[in-house]
């Protein structure tokens, strides 16, 4: 095998291990009651963003006390910003320009003759045996008390366009129904795997697919963003790995995958016929209801000895399947309104994460003096980049931290008005999340644009300047054991600063100055000399 530049799945556990970003789990947990309840506790239980962990767990057992041979995985991809930094083999602070990078040179893969990903094949006579083919994996409950079985949550599906043979790496969710057969969830006619499969049932074909479970980190995170029709993501996992993917052929299908993933699914998805699926517990916050969905079908299992199954910690937000997307999506939408409609100013694009599941609440963050009519194109071209895209957009100046939700309130509050600065969009599609209905009317949903941004003079923010607060800090820092502080985490603005000049002169800056060194009567006697006496 020709040496890689890029980890596989277990070298970036190990990598995980070394930065203290992992927490192996050697006791015994049942993947169906308690696997996913353990580790979504780390999103609901007031821990913080730098104290959550990926989860290992070694010791996977059942409801009926069976024990499985294999490892899972879970919040190992993406379940904080550090974690996810991991899988790309960089720091925290330089995740944006990967993703930049990888836009602007992708890198198409390269086959190779094998990979351990093929070190063991099962087919159809080991499906028959007892506890075979779907049996066989220990694939968690990811809402228990409400999904029906245990779900693929972390597969990514590869198919091509039976017209043009152009592959997609797709991300779908699917109920385990039989040792041989899942479900397919597509959540709309705008997924790529979607077209494929209606271009192959227009044809009277099955479509080919095969299901990706344990890829190497850059593949996954390929995988799960929105890229234009036609892109293969192979070559944007290559543009973030900086080199081409190395792929083997499958065993019974044509097509493609990781030579160093964990496992494998191979198979066909059905057009003859639909199933009911669901409910299952969704990134949208709530259950979604059965719906129907075609059916894969089983042929192969191809995987390295002794796999690590992975699943993502999805449902209610922040999660796994959040922090995954939004690293790389905002840097994705922010380069189309800079690039492709050519809007000045832009500096970035935020998604709100804590259970509006990213897609619908967007902050744009621009330079301060930015042209309105900007702004508004920039409102506009959110709401208008996908259908389930935008349903709030806020656009903010540059001294606005769109991470924190309070700030964003604040320029809400004091730089916009509603009667000027709102706009609502009509004529909407709802996008994947309730109303679950077939009531057209109810389908309908509308954007609403609202520009927080400056558009007149306004003082300094009333905190104490910069360098006063770093100086308490120090005091805080010095005294803190002595007294019981806390520790502290500075929260955006944690300082006072300076917004419009025309509203902070030389005179007003020297007074401030004077004050704190103990001359405030002297500014006292000038403003004395410029009494106005009332009649």
């Amino acid at each position: 095998m020709v040496e890689r530049g890029y980890n596989d799945l277990r070298e970036h556990i190990a990598v995980l291990r070394e930065r203290g970003l992992l927490w192996e789990i050697d006791d015994a947990v049942d993947k169906d009651a308690e696997m996913q309840p353990l580790v979504r506790w780390q999103y609901r239980g007031g821990v913080a963003e730098s104290d959550r962990r990926a989860f290992l767990f070694t010791h996977v057992v059942d409801g009926s006390g069976r024990r499985y041979g294999n490892s899972v995985l879970i919040a190992g991809l993406a379940g904080t910003p550090e974690v996810y930094a991991a899988g790309l083999q960089c720091k925290g602070e330089d995740v944006g320009a990967r993703w930049d990078e990888a836009f602007a040179k992708p890198i198409p893969p390269v086959m190779v003759d094998e990979g351990p990903v093929q070190e063991v094949v099962l087919g159809p006579e080991d499906f028959a045996q007892e506890g075979g083919g779907f049996g066989s994996i220990p694939m968690p409950i990811s809402t228990p008390g409400f999904d029906n079985a245990p779900y693929l949550t972390s597969a990514h599906a590869i198919t091509k366009d039976p017209d043009t043979g152009v592959r997609n790496v797709g991300h779908y969710r699917g109920q385990v129904k039989s040792p041989t057969t899942c479900g397919v969830f597509f959540t709309g006619s705008y997924k790529h795997g979607y077209m494929h499969w209606e271009k192959a049932r227009a044809r009277g074909e099955h479509l080919e697919c095969a299901f990706v479970i344990g890829a190497e980190p850059v593949v996954s995170y390929a995988a799960v963003q929105q890229v234009p029709y036609g892109v293969d993501e192979y070559d944007v996992a290559g543009g973030l790995a900086r080199e081409p993917i190395r792929l083997v052929k499958c065993r019974t299908v044509d097509l493609e995958v990781p030579a160093h993933a964990e496992i494998v699914l191979e198979g066909y998805i059905g057009t003859d016929y639909l199933e009911p699926e669901g409910p299952f517990g969704e990134s949208h916050g709530y259950v979604q209801t059965r719906t129907e969905s075609p059916v894969f079908h089983l042929t192969a299992i191809t995987h390295r000895r002794g796999y690590v199954w992975t699943s993502f910690i999805s449902q209610v937000t922040p999660s796994e399947s959040s922090v995954i997307k939004k690293v790389g999506f905002e840097p994705m939408l922010a380069g189309f309104l800079r690039d492709t409609l050519g809007v000045d100013g832009v500096k970035r694009v935020v998604m709100h994460e804590p259970l509006t599941n990213l897609r619908r609440v967007i902050f744009v963050q621009f330079a301060h003096g930015v042209r309105q009519t900007e702004v508004w194109r920039a409102l506009k071209g959110v709401a208008a980049y996908r259908a389930e895209i935008g349903k709030i957009v806020v656009a903010v100046d540059d001294d606005i931290d769109p991470d924190s939700l309070d700030a964003v309130w604040w320029a809400m509050a004091y730089r916009s008005r509603p009667h000027l600065d709102v706009q609502v969009i009509r004529g909407q599609y709802k996008g994947h999340g309730p109303p679950f209905t077939d009531d057209a009317e109810l389908l309908e949903d509308s954007n609403l644009l609202v520009n927080a941004t400056l558009k007149y003079d306004l003082p300094p923010v009333s905190l104490p300047k910069r360098e006063y607060m770093e100086r308490a800090r120090v005091l805080w820092e010095r005294i803190g054991e002595k007294y019981g502080l806390p520790a502290i985490t500075p929260e955006a603005p944690w300082h006072g600063y300076v917004i419009t000049a025309e509203q902070w002169d030389d005179e007003l800056e020297q007074e401030a100055r004077m004050a704190v060194e103990g001359r405030c009567y002297e500014t006292g006697q000038k403003l004395a000399g410029r009494r106005r006496q009332l009649l």
